[in-house]
């Protein structure tokens, strides 16, 4: 990025944190624009969970990457900043952000920070469209799905599920529908030949049809809103004019343009003081 590029993002950034603080939450969850996915009718692709409390620095993500030097996933604790830097898309950024009830902010916040539990739930190996339903891949919307689950999924017998198989089931027992990728046979075929696209954890009904049912933010925002009804959306857009805050669950359009009941505000006027010194880069969970 420019340093024109980069001042922009870190506008955005100190937005996200108004918000974020104002919230009176201790957690939120947050998908981020990244891989350009329009083609496949997807704006949002990474998700992950930001945490006042993280040990890292307030708001840190606490999100899944694939680690490429080691072949294998990895949880990471991001500030906000690089979360957002990280970001392929230059010239505008979007991130959505889900702040929940109280009850369920505090569940989800304790899961969340929990070393041992967060880690029980990360898969051994990477895949980008892994199969929502089984645990032979994992991808990064995979684990906060299952994250979720290990939070709000208390049985009768006060018992959260802590394994991956028991947090799938949860998901598939409260009618959790992972997005379908249809129809895309060129994509069946690269995942012969693309090292993080798999196609053997996948029903062979879907391999027949070239259909994958992938956990994506979409599918998370879609569960999220039917579980708990009272759960807040924020959608922030950044181009290089200005920053557009939206509020509902009506999704912003094809550009940052602001409609009637949105914030703008521009990017012309003079950047706010830093509120805090990030870490930099990730840091392992």
């Amino acid at each position: 990025m420019s340093a024109a590029q980069q001042d922009r993002r870190l506008r955005l950034v100190a937005r996200i944190r108004h918000e974020l603080q104002a919230s009176g939450r201790r957690v939120a969850l947050v998908w981020r624009s990244g891989l350009d996915l329009g083609r496949f009718g997807q704006r949002y692709s990474h998700a992950g969970v930001s945490l006042r409390d993280s040990a890292n620095t307030p708001w840190s993500v606490r999100q899944l990457y694939y680690a490429c030097s080691e072949e294998r996933p990895r949880l990471f604790d991001q500030g906000l900043a690089g979360f957002m830097l990280g970001a392929d898309e230059q010239a505008e950024a979007r991130v959505t952000l889900l702040l929940l009830p109280a009850d369920a902010s505090t569940a989800l916040a304790e899961t969340a920070l929990d070393d041992r539990q967060a880690l029980a739930l990360l898969g051994e190996d990477y895949s980008a469209n892994a199969y929502a339903f089984s645990t032979r891949y994992q991808n990064c919307n995979q684990w906060v799905a299952e994250l979720l689950a290990a939070a709000w999924g208390a049985g009768t017998d006060g018992k959260a599920p802590s394994t991956r198989e028991q947090a799938q089931a949860w998901l598939l027992d409260q009618g959790y529908e992972p997005h379908r990728f249809e129809a895309l046979p060129w994509l069946y075929l690269a995942s012969v030949f693309v090292p993080l696209l798999h196609q053997a954890d996948h029903p062979e009904e879907d391999r027949i049809a070239a259909r994958y049912r992938v956990s994506m933010p979409s599918s998370l925002e879609a569960f999220v809103r039917a579980q708990l009804p009272g759960t807040e959306r924020i959608e922030l857009c950044q181009d290089e004019t200005r920053i557009t805050v939206r509020r509902g669950w009506e999704p912003l359009g094809a550009t940052c343009a602001p409609a009637a009941g949105d914030e703008s505000l521009p990017l012309s006027e003079p950047a706010p003081p830093a509120a805090t010194h990030e870490k930099a880069g990730p840091r392992p969970a």
